[in-house]
């Protein structure tokens, strides 16, 4: 553990903490190549680090200065524990702080591979990497996606809404608590019309389908992904192929359920099989619907809200693990459209 000395004063004065790594070549991972992770917590917190053998010392005022070493004290425990830290484990240390104390939960059903690790932090295991909520509502979500059957995350692009959900999903058929995998979306063009696609049916809706190759690759490796998919183990497909089917021991997620009209939403929501989860992820300012054709995520948000075991959790721009730009884009956004 590191060892520091704060040199106290008031909130809006200069301060500086002297924290002492025992550790040196822990110290080396915490600093990143070039020192990359004290400039990116440097940029982020408003301090001024500087390096002597094995400490760091932290210059600026002494609320940040404060939040730093706790920041920095954050990343070191966790290499300790054998993790590594990279941008988004420091951008998640910021924006979470310190946790509270170390439990175990693992969900609804035996064997969830959801742990409430050491801080009371959530972490979902996939086959190919650690995924770690950045922020108190991706936290939220996560726990949502594991203690109920219907789950619903509403909020802005780059937010994690997908992203978690299908980590969530991986995680439940690695462990053996669903059998299938069902990802979906609405085949609708965001504002521009493609005319017809070529090939046969799976080369014409693939493009809008990619969002969702792409997040399970990151979770599994190609080769699985492709012979999970040849053996019908993993399907993504549009929301008009669901009609008629009944979803047993699945994890099911429609994605971009903003662009799904109300009947193909109840379509939807009515395929849930025993044994199965579903997720249904959107963001409000997307719709990309004709002008005149209602939205059913805005109608099954009105509609469900007061069901039990049916969770909707919201997301903001604070809650965008993006570029940081994209976070502002969509504030910039949003205080146009209040304007009117």
């Amino acid at each position: 553990m590191p060892t520091s000395v704060l040199t106290p004063n008031d909130p809006d004065s200069l301060s500086e903490a002297v924290l002492e790594f025992p550790d040196n070549r822990l110290l080396i991972d915490l600093c990143g190549e070039y020192d990359r992770n004290l400039a990116a917590i440097e940029q982020k917190m408003g301090v001024h680090i500087l390096r002597r053998g094995n400490q760091l010392s932290v210059h600026g005022g002494s609320e940040a200065v404060a939040e730093c070493e706790t920041v920095l004290r954050g990343l070191y425990e966790r290499l300790e524990e054998g993790r590594d830290v990279e941008t988004g484990d420091i951008d998640r240390e910021i924006r979470m702080g310190p946790a509270d104390s170390v439990t175990a939960d693992h969900g609804a059903r035996d064997g969830d591979q959801l742990e409430m690790f050491r801080g009371g932090r959530v972490e979902i295991k996939t086959r190919k990497k650690r995924v770690e909520p950045r922020t108190e509502a991706q936290q939220a979500y996560v726990q949502n996606l594991f203690q109920n059957e219907l789950a619903f995350g509403i909020g802005p692009a780059g937010t994690g809404k997908t992203y978690l959900a299908v980590a969530a999903g991986v995680s439940m058929f690695i462990d053996g608590a669903v059998d299938r995998i069902i990802l979906s979306r609405p085949a609708v063009e965001a504002g521009e019309k493609l005319g017809y696609l070529p090939g046969d049916m799976k080369d014409k809706v693939d493009p809008y389908m990619q969002p969702l190759y792409d997040a399970l690759n990151d979770f599994l490796p190609a080769k699985q992904v492709a012979k999970l998919i040849e053996e019908k183990r993993i399907e993504i497909a549009p929301l008009a192929f669901m009609r008629g089917r009944t979803l047993a021991n699945a994890f099911v997620v429609l994605d971009e359920a903003q662009n799904a009209t109300s009947m193909q939403m109840k379509m939807f929501l009515t395929r849930l099989g025993e044994g199965s989860r579903m997720v249904i992820t959107g963001d409000r300012s997307q719709v990309d619907l004709p002008r005149g054709v209602s939205s059913g995520l805005h109608d099954a948000e009105r509609l469900l809200k007061q069901i039990p075991k049916i969770s909707f959790n919201y997301f903001t721009s604070k809650d965008v693990v993006r570029h940081p730009l994209v976070a502002a884009i969509i504030e910039a956004y949003e205080e146009e459209e209040a304007r009117g």
